[in-house]
């Protein structure tokens, strides 16, 4: 049982790293609110995997780690939820990332 959901929680990382890499030149290319709450959706996800790591490998004692897995996903709601409101009222992701190269 715990090795299968591993090895899929694995496979799921490598779709998601795959997936921003195909992302990163369609929001070049053809920028809009899909690309936008796409990446919103993926940076979210792959920030989570990455922090539950960083948990998991330096966090120890059942409070604290059940603390931080906490603050982890509620920082992971916050970051999702801001994204799409920035795509969603201001100019959007691929947008923004456009008028930082362009200074």
């Amino acid at each position: 049982g715990g090795s299968k959901a591993a090895s899929l929680h694995w496979t799921g990382e490598r779709a998601v790293s795959v997936l921003l890499l195909g992302l990163l030149p369609a929001a070049y290319l053809c920028p809009g609110p899909a690309v936008d709450y796409s990446l919103a959706a993926a940076l979210t996800l792959h920030g989570h995997w990455g922090l539950g790591q960083v948990i998991t490998d330096y966090v120890h004692g059942e409070m604290p780690i059940r603390v931080a897995n906490t603050g982890l996903y509620i920082l992971s709601a916050l970051t999702f939820a801001g994204l799409c409101h920035f795509n969603y009222h201001d100019v959007g992701i691929c947008k923004a990332v456009a008028m930082l190269w362009s200074l």
